[in-house]
Formats: C-alpha cells, structure tokens, sequence
C-alpha cells in the first residue's frame, strides 16, 4: 500500500474512527500514556496521532507534539485538541516516513498502531530515531507477530487482507528492530486480549547507553 492509499484509507473512515476502531485500542493507548512516566517539560513526539484519542491523558506540564498523514484523522484531533482545552499540544499533516523535525528534536517518541500500517516500516523507525535525542525513548505499540506456528500461519493468511484496510499482522518485533541502535529495556502485552505489545526501547545511537539496563545486542528482544 502507497502513502496516497494510506491516506486515502484513514481518512475515508475519519468519520467513524473512534465508533469503530477507538472501542479496542482505547484501553491499550491510555493505559501506555499514562504509565509513560513523563518529566516536566519533556518533549514527546506521538506519530500517528490519529483522531487524538490519547491527548487527554498526557500531563500538562510537558510539550506533546502529533502528527498524522491524514488530514481527516487531524481534523478529528483538532476537535479534541480545543474541547479539552490541550494547549500544551501541537498538531501538524506530516508523513512519518520524511518528518520535517531537526534531529534530536524530542525526548520520547511514541508510535501507536503505526509500524504495521505503514508502507514503509524501515524508513519510519530509521525517522523515530533520527528525531528522538540520544538516550532519548521510542515506544511502540502495536501487534507483532507471535513465535506460534499456528498463529503466525494464521497472521499470514489475513496479512494480504488487512492490508486493505491499513495494517498487517505478519511483522515481528526483531524484524522492525534489525540493524537499529535501539535497545529493548521493556515489552509486556496489553490489552484488548493481550494482543498488543507495548515496548519500551532506549536510543542508543551514537553510542549513547541511555537508561537501559537490559542485556542484548541492539535492534533485537533480549
């Protein structure tokens, strides 16, 4: 699937979104903003921002940024923003894939149902990085594809389907962190059904260790 088609998909059910979809990842993005455990003043990047149905949730006192690349999805957002009177937000119509923003630009990075709903996974970890400070965090989640053998022939057989509407089920979590610099420091599954993984990686480009404390080689679960 293209940028264009993307976008075309998002904001065709912009509408109908948070109906539909909003049910059974509202749980899982509330749940991760509010155990991101955010420093005053902190600068955040949330990629995907969608409708903007975790904004509420971030404390006040630090900087969020969000970004989406449908105009559809952000006009949602921008409701949102002004009903609940988020100052603290920015919001801008970006591709996650080529982001406008200086390197090192954000303390944490957060990505939810992102990376398997995008053309190009690679180039959208690869822009996370660049634009997250050395040491910084990246937070992803979203479902990746289980060690099962049954299970994952199952996500191969609904892949080339749900393609369609916007996300695969086929990309597992080494694979989207092959020949990164980051560095896994926690992944848990969250709900709906424990179908979500919620994982916490530190930067460690440039050589940077961060506030990791696990052990592992970079770009893989440890």
């Amino acid at each position: 699937m293209d940028i264009a088609k993307v976008e075309r998909v998002y904001t065709s059910y912009s509408g109908v979104y948070d109906q539909i979809f909003g049910k059974i990842f509202h749980e899982s993005r509330e749940a991760c903003v509010r155990n991101l455990r955010i420093r005053p003043e902190e600068n955040i990047l949330e990629v995907g921002v969608g409708t903007g149905i975790a904004l509420e949730y971030y404390p006040k006192n630090c900087n969020i940024t969000g970004i989406d690349l449908s105009s559809g999805m952000l006009a949602k957002a921008r409701q949102r923003q002004s009903h609940y009177h988020l100052d603290h937000v920015r919001l801008m119509l970006m591709d996650a894939g080529k982001m406008e923003f200086a390197d090192d630009t954000f303390d944490t990075v957060m990505a939810a149902y992102v990376v398997t709903a995008v053309p190009d996974y690679r180039k959208v970890v690869n822009e996370m990085i660049r634009v997250c400070k050395p040491g910084g965090r990246i937070i992803m989640l979203n479902h990746f594809s289980n060690g099962n053998k049954l299970v994952a022939a199952v996500e191969k057989v609904i892949s080339p389907l749900c393609k369609h509407i916007g996300f695969r089920t086929d990309l597992s979590l080494n694979t989207v962190l092959e020949g990164t610099d980051l560095h896994v420091t926690r992944k848990e599954k969250v709900n709906p059904m424990k179908f979500w993984h919620l994982v916490e990686c530190v930067n460690r480009k440039g050589g940077v260790n961060g506030n990791g404390n696990g052990n592992g080689k970079h770009g893989h679960v440890s």
